[in-house]
């Protein structure tokens, strides 16, 4: 069976989305939405770096691209600047009765326990009215710290901890609203960014934490947070601008799900913009790589290396949240309406070998 799919937005997630559209033989793009309106009327193959054309031309019309009746959208356009607005285009769609794979709002990977009832309610009720199934996923919140970890854990005789890690050096990620406005790096460390006020690492991480404990059938007591930030020694450049001497330029957290006073499952990221900065903190494997820890009888390390074929980890980042979304389409389409997990789909491999 072949799913027509849209894909919704065309920026660093949206644009391998296509690619990997483009390369299922299961899945054909029937239209693409952009908000840039330099984009519409554009190739998709083109706004995706293909080096060719693909005979779908983007689109600034979301009701014409509704009206065509997709078995499923790809949404990936940002949500950490526009919250609301994300919803209302998840709700709007669902109600469409079109079904939905999406990069965003990240909480609602799995949101019981994370954020009140009435920011989930609205696209739980749209997906009921629409029919429809939706599933948020990636790599990061994602496939990285929900089937991984919970696969490890499937040879375990004991689990005290599980501690899922990502180590990136995020220099080549060329997206300064979420490096410098969100992320705080660049900026004077008493200057306190969006993701480090009090419950922002929660909302965007607890449904990680939620989600594993959900998994393993551990009930929670509380979710606490915690971070530390390490200052730039001299000036220096990465893809999305300067990082000023004694600016934020190393950032570490953690999200940590609580049981007797014991942290018993953890989110933590280690986030430096050059190799060289806070050498004590946990080095990744190879250029960068998602870990995670099992502890208990006995101990695991599984360490998921990232490198595109163009050198760069952070190009594999990229393209891994969409491929998570993109090989979901079958399995999603086939789920019962309603707001989705990865404890409620089966496995969703890629496809196909060369």
């Amino acid at each position: 069976m072949t799913y027509r799919v849209v894909q919704w937005s065309t920026g660093n997630v949206g644009r391998h989305a296509i690619a990997g559209i483009d390369a299922r033989p299961d899945l054909e793009l029937a239209g693409v939405w952009v908000s840039n309106p330099a984009k519409v009327g554009r190739d998709a193959g083109e706004l995706a770096g293909l080096g060719r054309d693909l005979g779908v031309t983007a689109t600034g019309d979301a009701e014409a691209l509704l009206a065509l009746r997709p078995d499923c959208v790809v949404y990936t356009s940002m949500a950490d600047v526009r919250l609301m607005e994300a919803i209302d285009d998840l709700c709007r769609i669902l109600r469409a009765g079109v079904n939905v794979v999406s990069s965003s709002p990240v909480f609602l990977q799995f949101p019981d326990g994370v954020v009140p009832p009435e920011m989930s309610d609205p696209v739980r009720e749209a997906a009921a009215a629409g029919g429809a199934s939706v599933f948020v996923n990636g790599i990061d919140p994602g496939f990285a710290n929900d089937v991984l970890p919970l696969a490890v854990t499937g040879i375990s005789e004991r689990i005290d901890q599980v501690r899922c890690m990502e180590i990136l050096n995020y220099n080549t990620y060329d997206q300064a609203t979420v490096l410098f406005d969100i992320m705080g790096f660049g900026r004077p460390l008493d200057d306190v960014p969006m993701l480090l006020r009090p419950g922002v690492l929660t909302m965007a991480w607890g449904s990680v934490v939620r989600q594993i404990a959900a998994g393993l059938g551990v009930e929670l007591d509380e979710i606490a947070e915690r971070h530390t930030r390490l200052p730039a020694p001299d000036t220096f450049a990465v893809s999305a601008g300067t990082i000023g001497k004694g600016t934020a330029a190393a950032l570490r957290f953690e999200v940590r799900g609580m049981r007797g006073g014991e942290a018993v499952v953890v989110l933590e990221h280690v986030t430096r913009l050059r190799d060289d900065l806070a050498p004590d903190w946990p080095q990744p494997a190879g250029a960068g790589c998602y870990r995670v820890e099992v502890r208990g009888e006995p101990n695991y390390t599984v360490d998921l290396r990232l490198l595109g074929t163009d050198g760069d980890h952070n190009t594999a980042g990229l393209k891994a949240t969409a491929m998570r979304l993109v090989n979901a389409v079958p399995a999603v389409v086939k789920a019962p309406p309603g707001l989705r997990t990865a404890l409620d789909l089966p496995l969703t491999p890629g496809r196909g070998l060369l």
